[in-house]
């Protein structure tokens, strides 16, 4: 990096972000990662320590891995965080304080899977996958439809999680509303089959979210802030589209920013490529323009392949960040989440900031079997 990028980078990037009570320090955010390092759903001192030396390595927001919401079938694995019992708040609370002494500001990511549950596992082996039409992301029968109560259970219990972080002295919160998880496989057509009030054109889609985001709003204080993650792409289905035009995308986000979205978080495998034909805006870009909300974007930031070639076993190699600086200079969004590259590096922060990219540790997937 030239001195000139270098100092450019840290021009960008170093300016404070705040939204509500929520000040970071700077522009650069921890992506969500799953690393399933937290048996019987409990964070320990290990988790702690990996969330602290991201913020310690300069990161401003750490948003952490998804963390199970309080629903028998919320979740599809026993060693993923869970945000509910005294045991699994007690390790929240410990990871929210030392990343706090580090430097940094956290929002836990709340999470359902919904109807991608793997029947018979863990946290509770008998709990049935359920989702909105009682079809997996690939349109074959699995688990069952929801019924009114399922609904009213799952949205007390994002809005018990997000008053519980609060409490435990989190910064926010942010809803998993992306991937093809249960929040998403409602706002996205090929899943959601439904006839009620829940289904139908986009905007009927939307009502589940809203009232999940309205629920937690109403549950936490003004000074906290509610993040949203989104995407396009759902896991198995990655040219699945919400929306096919920005005019679609207006009609799903409004109800959304309505209901009290704060920032939203717009999950690409690529943040360089453009969403739309006619302009270079990504998906974050687009999102801020229609919403007016701030955005966080996502996607091999700083590598030169995306994280399907890890599930492979493929690493991934350092590269320049000019164009997202180019973005951000036009404030095409406010904040860049990094993935892989923090994992690979939990200096990547400062390294970028102070002119040190060649520093940079390159991503290799064996450091997916650790938490470093």
């Amino acid at each position: 990096m030239t001195d000139e990028n270098a100092g450019r980078a840290a021009d960008t990037l170093s300016r404070p972000f705040a939204i509500r009570g929520l000040t970071s320090r700077n522009r650069i955010a921890m992506a969500p990662m799953t690393r399933q390092f937290s048996p019987n759903g409990v964070p320990g001192q290990d988790v702690a320590d990996y969330y602290a030396r991201r913020a310690a390595g300069g990161v401003g927001l750490i948003i952490t891995e998804g963390t199970y919401v309080d629903h028998r079938s919320a979740g599809t694995s026993g060693r993923v965080p869970r945000f509910h019992g005294e045991d699994a708040l007690a390790g929240w609370a410990g990871v929210a304080d030392s990343v706090h002494r580090a430097g940094g500001t956290i929002v836990p990511q709340l999470w359902h899977v919904g109807v991608t549950r793997t029947e018979g596992a863990p946290p509770v082996a008998d709990a049935e996958p359920v989702g909105p039409s009682g079809v997996s992301l690939t349109g074959e029968p699995k688990g069952r439809a929801m019924t009114q109560q399922d609904l009213d259970d799952v949205v007390a219990a994002f809005a018990d999680a997000a008053a519980a972080a609060e409490r435990l002295g989190f910064d926010g919160v942010e809803l998993h509303g992306a991937h093809g998880y249960l929040i998403d496989q409602f706002l996205w057509s090929g899943s959601n089959r439904r006839t009620d009030a829940y289904g139908g054109d986009i905007v009927a889609r939307t009502r589940f979210a809203a009232e999940i985001v309205a629920a937690c709003r109403a549950a936490v204080s003004d000074a906290f802030p509610l993040f949203f993650r989104m995407s396009q792409w759902k896991m198995d289905v990655y040219e699945a589209k919400l929306a096919q035009t920005p005019e679609e995308l207006d009609a799903l986000l409004t109800p959304l920013a309505e209901a009290g979205v704060d920032v939203f978080h717009a999950s690409t495998r690529r943040y360089w490529l453009p969403e739309f034909e006619g302009s270079d805006l990504n998906l974050a870009g687009w999102v801020k323009k229609i919403s007016g909300r701030p955005t966080v974007t996502v996607g091999s930031v700083g590598l030169d392949s995306d994280f399907f070639d890890a599930f492979q076993g493929k690493g991934s190699s350092v590269t320049g960040i000019d164009q997202l600086l180019d973005r951000m200079e036009r404030d095409e969004f406010d904040l860049v989440a990094i993935g892989r590259a923090l994992i690979a590096d939990p200096e990547w922060a400062a390294k970028t900031l102070s002119g040190r990219a060649e520093d940079i540790t390159p991503f290799g997937a064996e450091m997916l079997k650790s938490l470093r």
